[in-house]
């Protein structure tokens, strides 16, 4: 299990701490995450995606969608019938919806209020469930790989985007050095919050990646899992089939 990290305080609900975080940063959220990730953040979802490719689904689950890059990214590579992107965190809906008007996309995307651990979905409804960066946020994880497992029909693909923990001497050294002491003070500064970017640090720490999160997809019932490491090991691309 991974251990608990939470954005403001250890008293309280991580839940609802995230929630109020990804709701005060979210009119900064796309630019702070260009920034920051000098725009790499898009290969990576481009990646990600890539692996759908074989089996083509036609019907596709977003968890934790947030401002819909994700969502987006596979309506326009993958021609799907319908994406769900559901998020806890009403302002980044909100600025995903203004996105998918904006690019016309509203007959194929549609974003939802939901909590990832609860999902309002019957089982075995989709094709394909994808999260980018939403895992490390959820509060039980176990919980919510299960629910997404529960959601995906029989021979069903998930996909998740994680950032990990690079191991590659001497850049583990400076990756780290730049994410627990620049990337927050960059972060402070231009999304006003002065501990979003810190619990961005401190919960890549604490989340069990590479080996150790494949075993945790396994032990929730996904099979086939795999891990791809990207850019040295900043971040890592998971897939399992149900």
């Amino acid at each position: 299990m991974s251990t608990q990290v939470k954005p403001y305080s250890a008293e309280g609900s991580k839940k609802t701490q995230v929630l109020a975080m990804f709701n005060r940063i979210a009119p900064y959220y796309d630019f702070v995450n260009r920034l920051l990730s000098l725009g790499i953040d898009r290969v990576w979802r481009k990646r990600a995606i890539r692996l759908l490719e074989g089996s083509r689904p036609k019907v596709i689950l977003d968890v934790a969608t947030g401002t819909a890059d994700v969502a987006l990214e596979t309506a326009w590579r993958l021609s799907p019938d319908a994406i769900i992107g559901v998020d806890i965190a009403t302002d980044m809906l909100d600025i995903g919806r203004q996105k998918i008007r904006r690019h016309q996309l509203e007959q194929v995307i549609r974003l939802q209020e939901a909590d990832s651990e609860n999902l309002p979905f019957q089982d075995n409804t989709f094709d394909a469930v994808t999260v980018a960066f939403g895992v490390r946020n959820f509060e039980h994880l176990e919980r919510g790989l299960q629910e997404m497992w529960r959601v995906l029909k029989p021979g069903g693909q998930v996909v998740i985007i994680e950032f990990s923990k690079p191991r590659l001497f001497p850049f583990k050294q400076l990756f780290q050095f730049y994410f627990k002491n620049i990337l927050p003070f960059i972060g402070r500064i231009t999304s006003k919050d002065p501990r979003a970017y810190r619990y961005l640090y401190e919960s890549v720490q604490a989340f069990p990646d590479g080996q150790d999160f494949v075993e945790v997809m396994h032990l929730t019932g996904y099979k086939q899992c795999q891990c791809l490491p990207l850019t040295l090991g900043i971040c890592s691309v998971y897939t399992g089939f149900k």
